[in-house]
Order: C-alpha cells, then structure tokens, then sequence
C-alpha cells in the first residue's frame, strides 16, 4: 500500500470515532468559525498546532511558514492576519516557535541555502540586533535556544507594528498577542512575551489614524 492511502484510511477512522463520540460532530462545524484564537505557528511538521493546544476544529485559526516569521512584505501572513483580526475579531494571536527550529538554525549559518536565504534573513536581522547577548552564550545550543526565544519575541513585535494590529486596539482594546516557544523534548509551552492595547511600543512605528495622510514632498 502506498504510504499517502494511509492517510486516507486514518481520516475514515477519525471520522468513526468522532461520529460515535457525536452524531452531529460535523455538522456543527461546518456552519460558520467563531474561533478565539489566531496561531502563526512554523512549519515544521513536529508542531501540530492543534494537538498542542487541545483545542477542536473551529477554536484555532491557523497560519503557519518557516520559523513562525511575520513579515511586513509577506501579504499571505497579512492576510491572515487581517481576516483573523478584522473579520473573525480573534481575541489572541500566538506566536509560537520551538527549540530545534531548523529555519533559526539555518540561519545562525553562512550556508547558501538558495531561495529561502531571502527568508532566513530576516532571522539574521534578529542575531544581528541581539548580538552581543548571543555571542556572549558560550555553548552552542543554549545560544540557538535563545535565538529561538527572541526570534519569537520579534516577531510579536512585529504583529504590534502593523496597521492591522494598532488599528484593532484602537477600535476594541483587542487582540492580545502571545509570544510562545515549544518544547519538542517535553511537549510543554513557555511564554516568552505578551503585548496588549496598552503595550509601549516605540514611537516610530505607531500609526496616527486621526492625522494628515498626505505626503510630503522630498525638498530639494
């Protein structure tokens, strides 16, 4: 038997054992989703989301890419994140890395690594500001684990600076955004940061939605 029909013979299972448990199982989910919860979560195939949380279908809504990055170029994640926010009105959105993230340790790399370089850079961007912290962590592994941790931490950074974000805190003081690390040895979820409506954040990159919109031209 062919390894991909396994997994056609494990759905007609879970479909059985979720009808006996309830008829209707299906059919409630397949209304409508009020999910509370927004994951971007990596790729990586170790780190079912779902399975993690324990939470059912229509609870998580989830996004996922190498590294758990969000990128301020990469319209998939924005809209995303602009349908969790701004449709389903998700009262939380996780971040969520994980020790042993293939992506983060590419990156702490100077391996021509083709196409995904111009991804794993801005994992590179994270070391280079993070720099002497990291360096000053002599064993190897600790250090990839710390970069995990503040990759993670930049990226719920990176949610608060978006117009997506600032704009629903204005409106409704939500969503709280969470920054996790997954632990692929334990099973267990650390929280490495957290950001709210009320949250600092610095100067720069806060929109002024009540202000001008016109451009000022360069002088010359």
């Amino acid at each position: 038997m062919d390894n991909y029909k396994q997994l056609l013979l494990a759905n007609k299972a879970w479909v059985l054992e979720k009808l006996q448990i309830r008829p209707d199982y299906f059919e409630r989910h397949a209304q409508d989703q009020t999910p509370n919860y927004m994951w971007i979560g990596c790729a990586d195939s170790r780190v079912p989301a779902e399975d993690i949380t324990g939470t059912e279908p229509g609870e998580l809504f989830v996004h996922r890419n190498v590294a758990n990055l969000v990128v301020h170029t990469d319209f998939n994640v924005l809209s995303v994140l602009q349908y969790a926010v701004d449709v389903l009105e998700v009262k939380h959105i996780i971040v969520c890395g994980h020790y042993g993230c293939g992506g983060v340790k590419n990156a702490m790399t100077n391996r021509d690594f083709g196409l995904i370089n111009k991804w794993l850079r801005n994992i590179k961007d994270v070391y280079r500001v993070y720099h002497r912290e990291l360096e000053a962590i002599g064993n190897e592994q600790l250090r990839f684990d710390r970069l995990v941790e503040l990759n993670v931490s930049e990226q719920v950074q990176n949610l608060a600076q978006t117009s997506i974000i600032q704009k629903a805190w204005k409106k409704r003081k939500g969503p709280t955004i969470h920054g996790w690390v997954y632990d692929l040895k334990t099973g267990y979820v650390k929280e490495h940061a957290e950001m709210n409506s009320q949250s600092a954040l610095d100067p720069i990159y806060r929109f002024d939605f009540d202000g001008p919109r016109s451009i000022t031209p360069p002088t010359t």
